[in-house]
């Protein structure tokens, strides 16, 4: 099932109970410090790599350029990936230490995670099955002769985690947020957006074109005859359903996807689809409500079903079940797979280490079992108290930050502070670990184990359904490399694996801890007050707590944002999408000034030292520049600016150009190729 669809990520692309920082809301406490530890920092000799600038950029003309200029040069995207930056450097540490718990449990047959790895690693077992696992089911799929059971097939396979026609899951009613309720959004194509099918840039039709042979490829492995126009019917079939498919801009209005519909509406309203039967399946037939995110887009797959020939039907319901299973099947299968959506999508010319593989899909499917291993062994309770102590003094800055805007009506101030002083921060892991004891596993059948892994955590979802709301849940394991906020929750979250260097590090300057996870802290925690955060109250219900002039004057801001963002090119001919990633570009300003404030006030009225010549504002926006670090292969950068809400990491730093402290502190001028003019600057915090 799907993650809600109103949780929002630091990076590409989902609750301690009660409000244990309620207190720290308010900027009346002393603010506390965060003087670094004794010992070497992992960066440099106070948590920045010095090394990796390159100073004859002005910091003016490129500040990413100038903060990382020679670590770009210096360093080579691996074989196996499609992009590398910092985030990877630390995914490569969180997977390595992952392996090792694994490669310990594997040793103790009945340990769920170690004998899943150890299914993962049985490569001979794997090649030797070639694709007898799938084919069961496969042959349940060709032996359907009507709609109606191809729709119930469709259901039993997204239980087992193959996509269908609909995406399906159990989130919080938005406007109900005590309560949960089934969610049913767009789906169904097999290539990263509409775009790919719609587009007429060169580049797009050569990667349909290259889908459309992997989609044939794919049938002529199973045995299938006439695969090459089997398979254009099938890329013709999902075309017509991308012409339908909502964009991306608009499926994150949340309250344009927040629709109510009862059990008898799907008829009503997307006639020619088994609504029953398919929700019967789904063991989601006649729930007291459902929450449909893009209704035009429903209606019209749904005629879409009823308008195409069975056969058809059948060929893209088996091309589903393939393209989901292939990564778990022998090498033929594998390979294929990784031929079209890791070099052709992605641009990396080699797969990644099986035992990589095995990590991500154990971590995957039994995280928090593994996570558990994980914080024992890697974050200590002082990791989890110095991140504490920074997000106290992070929300207490956006306490001050929200008394100081000019844009927003005093009532609703007061309303803003309520909302602050109810958020729930998850630092490191859960305060409840998951109950794995219903989930069987098998050492020597790994397909077997990655559809029980689908069918427990869709069920796990289901038994949500009439229960109170889980506090204590997590959205991501504690290996994760990531961040989210989730204001249906009113929740921030970070996992232990972020809260490293060159995040944070207890013995860094504190001036770089600050611009790297405070900005992070500071960005998650604006996302409950962005153009789309802003419309959940205290609560978490979708409700609008703003005046109207509030929000005349917020969208005036954010309109320069947008239209900003939209003269960035990345690649010749392509633009990042302002309106797209609006909400995480907010998130990076909103995350620089409130972090910047908080790194201020845990000085306590005392000046910033100079440390390797660099003040403390520099340092600190060298650690923000720092983190964002990252190299792209083309067509890897090609899909995230067509599908993905953030921009690529050197716009993200570019966001310093709006705020006038740094310019300041790194003398930028008129002239400057980053200058702006103070007018111009966009100052939404």
């Amino acid at each position: 099932m799907r993650r809600s669809i109103f949780a929002v990520s630091l990076l590409t692309s989902a609750a301690l109970a009660g409000a244990a920082y309620a207190q720290s809301a308010a900027p009346t406490p002393a603010p506390a410090t965060t003087a670094a530890v004794a010992g070497k920092p992992t960066y440099g000799d106070f948590g920045l790599d010095l090394a990796g600038m390159d100073k004859t950029v002005k910091p003016g003309d490129n500040f990413a350029e100038y903060a990382g200029g020679t670590w770009a040069r210096n360093t080579a995207i691996p074989e196996d990936r499609a992009a590398f930056g910092m985030f990877n450097v630390l995914q490569d540490l969180s997977t390595e230490r992952t392996r090792g718990i694994l490669e310990t449990a594997m040793k103790t047959p009945g340990n769920k995670s170690g004998d899943m790895y150890a299914s993962y690693m049985d490569e001979a077992g794997i090649e030797a099955k070639g694709a007898k696992p799938i084919q069961p089911w496969i042959a349940e799929i060709k032996a359907v002769n009507d709609k109606t059971a191809l729709a119930v097939e469709m259901a039993k396979l997204q239980r087992r985690g193959v996509g269908g026609m609909f995406g399906v899951g159990v989130g919080i009613d938005a406007k109900m947020p005590t309560q949960y309720v089934v969610e049913m959004a767009q789906a169904g194509l097999g290539l990263p957006d509409r775009d790919y099918y719609l587009k007429t840039d060169a580049k797009l039709v050569e990667t349909k074109a290259a889908y459309q042979a992997y989609l044939a490829k794919m049938l002529t492995l199973v045995g299938e005859p006439d695969a090459e126009a089997r398979a254009a019917a099938v890329v013709a079939f999902e075309t017509r359903i991308a012409t339908g498919h909502w964009t991306r801009i608009e499926s994150r209005d949340a309250d344009k996807g927040y629709n109510k519909w009862t059990a008898a509406d799907f008829a009503a309203k997307a006639p020619g689809f088994p609504w029953t039967e398919y929700q019967t399946a789904l063991g989601v037939a006649q729930q007291p409500a459902y929450i449909v995110g893009q209704p035009s887009a429903i209606a019209a797959g749904a005629q879409l079903f009823q308008q195409t020939p069975l056969p058809l039907l059948k060929d893209y319901l088996t091309l589903k079940l393939l393209r989901s299973y292939a990564p778990y099947l022998s090498k033929t299968f594998d390979r294929t797979n990784f031929a079209f959506y890791g070099t052709v999508l992605s641009g990396a010319p080699q797969q990644q280490p099986r035992w990589k593989r095995g990590v991500a899909t154990v971590s995957n499917a039994l995280g928090e079992d593994v996570g558990q291993q994980y914080v024992a062994q890697y974050f200590p309770p002082e990791s989890k108290s110095a991140a504490d102590q920074l997000v106290r003094n992070i929300i207490a800055a956006m306490g001050q930050r929200l008394d100081k805007l000019e844009w927003m009506a005093p009532e609703t101030k007061v309303k803003a502070h309520q909302k602050l002083a109810s958020f729930t921060p998850k630092i490191g892991y859960p305060s409840k670990w998951r109950d794995y004891s219903a989930f069987q596993v098998n050492r020597g059948d790994l397909v077997a184990n990655v559809a029980a892994a689908n069918a427990f955590e869709y069920q796990r979802d289901l038994s949500k359904l009439g229960g109170p709301i889980d506090r204590t849940e997590w959205g991501m394991t504690p290996m994760t490399i990531n961040a989210y906020a989730n204001p249906v929750m009113n929740e921030i979250v970070f996992p232990a694996a972020i809260l490293q260097p060159p995040f944070f590090d207890a013995k860094a300057d504190p001036a770089v801890n600050y611009g790297g996870i405070g900005v992070v802290i500071g960005h998650e925690l604006s996302h409950h007050f962005d153009d789309q955060g802003r419309k959940f109250d205290a609560t978490g219900k979708l409700t609008e707590w703003w005046t109207p002039e509030d929000v005349k004057r917020f969208t005036a801001l954010t309109d320069k944002l947008v239209k900003q963002y939209d003269a960035y090119e990345p690649i010749p001919g392509q633009h990042i999408q302002g309106g797209l990633t609006l909400g995480e570009n907010m998130a990076d300003l909103a995350g620089l000034a409130v972090a910047y404030d908080a790194y201020h006030r845990s000085l306590n009225g005392k000046p910033a030292p100079v440390i390797g010549g660099l003040t403390g504002d520099q340092r600190f926006y060298l650690g923000y520049a720092q983190v964002w670090r990252i190299k792209f292969r083309e067509p890897a950068l090609r899909s995230q600016l067509l599908s993905d809400p953030h921009s690529p990491g050197p716009f993200r730093t570019a966001e310093v150009r709006n705020v006038d402290a740094w310019y300041k502190a790194f003398g930028a001028k008129p002239g400057d190729t980053m200058y702006l003019a103070p007018a111009d600057r966009v100052r939404v915090w």
